[in-house]
């Protein structure tokens, strides 16, 4: 996909998820919405996997420490393929395999997530087998900015730089919201970049919901050999919708009708502008 596919499957996504949540009066809103640009680079994009063969040993993994903001990742991974479009419709319904949180029966999902500062671990250990067992895969570690007043994360963090894991990747969706307000307020987390840098670890910093900026840093790693690399993704909470952006009430607000068409039409409206302009199909 060109830059221009890949912002109009981005809005597509942010379709999805929303109906879905819309559908189900539960989930994560505004961080799905934050975290779609991210998911769509590396998965349309970056990522080295085959939706045919979830188990391939030599896929790239992906972890999503923030595993209640799964309802862009459930929307990707069925355009994907990994499972039945038609499952969405079950999304948080009784007996769904698509819960509220990542769940490893769903192929294309490695562990389930959703206890706060548990990713990242793991995504090291990975990354640790990876380099002992001679493989070439990578892993991909998408974490909230609010998650990182989690001690283990910078365990994780140490680790990681002391096994030189150039193999490994921490991605903080940086939208400075979580569920009870400011992250400045609730747990004070600046100067966050200095501090990942204080730990050993390449930092590079984005906008978050700039695919090309995204494409460029993800392309880029690793950028030193032997330090695993941070991407500190600056978002917008709720980006993509004019009446979510930036507002924390969003973080697990649910679109009632009126507000689901008025998002839609908003993104129907953002692809329509991309598709004159690049002749998208």
């Amino acid at each position: 996909m060109n830059i221009r596919e890949l912002k109009v499957k981005a809005a597509q996504i942010r379709m999805d998820l929303l109906t879905i949540i819309h559908r189900a009066k539960t989930g994560h809103t505004g961080g799905s919405l934050s975290n779609t640009d991210i998911l769509t680079a590396l998965y349309y994009d970056i990522m080295n996997i085959d939706p045919s063969n979830p188990g391939w040993e030599e896929r790239d993994r992906f972890i999503a420490s923030k595993g209640h903001s799964v309802e862009s990742l459930w929307c990707i991974l069925a355009d994907l393929g990994f499972f039945p479009k038609e499952e969405l419709t079950t999304y948080s319904q009784f007996g769904t395999r698509l819960i509220g949180h990542p769940n490893n029966k769903v192929p294309g999902i490695e562990m389930n997530t959703g206890a706060l500062g548990h990713g990242l671990p793991i995504s090291v250990g990975m990354a640790l087998a990876a380099k002992r067992d001679g493989r070439s895969y990578r892993v991909f570690c998408l974490m909230g900015d609010g998650e990182q007043a989690e001690g283990s994360n910078w365990e994780a963090a140490m680790a990681g730089a002391h096994y030189k894991l150039d193999n490994l990747v921490g991605i903080i969706d940086r939208n400075r919201l979580q569920i009870s307000g400011s992250t400045e307020d609730v747990m004070g987390l600046e100067p966050l970049e200095d501090k990942w840098t204080a730990f050993g670890w390449n930092v590079v910093s984005i906008d978050g919901n700039d695919m090309e900026a995204l494409l460029q840093a993800f392309r880029a790693i690793p950028e030193t050999v032997g330090k695993p690399t941070l991407v500190m993704a600056n978002t917008v909470k709720g980006k993509g919708v004019s009446f979510a952006e930036n507002v924390p009430a969003w973080h697990h607000h649910v679109p009632d009708d009126e507000q689901l068409e008025r998002a839609l039409t908003e993104l129907k409206a953002s692809i329509a502008e991309l598709t004159e302009e690049g002749q998208v199909r």
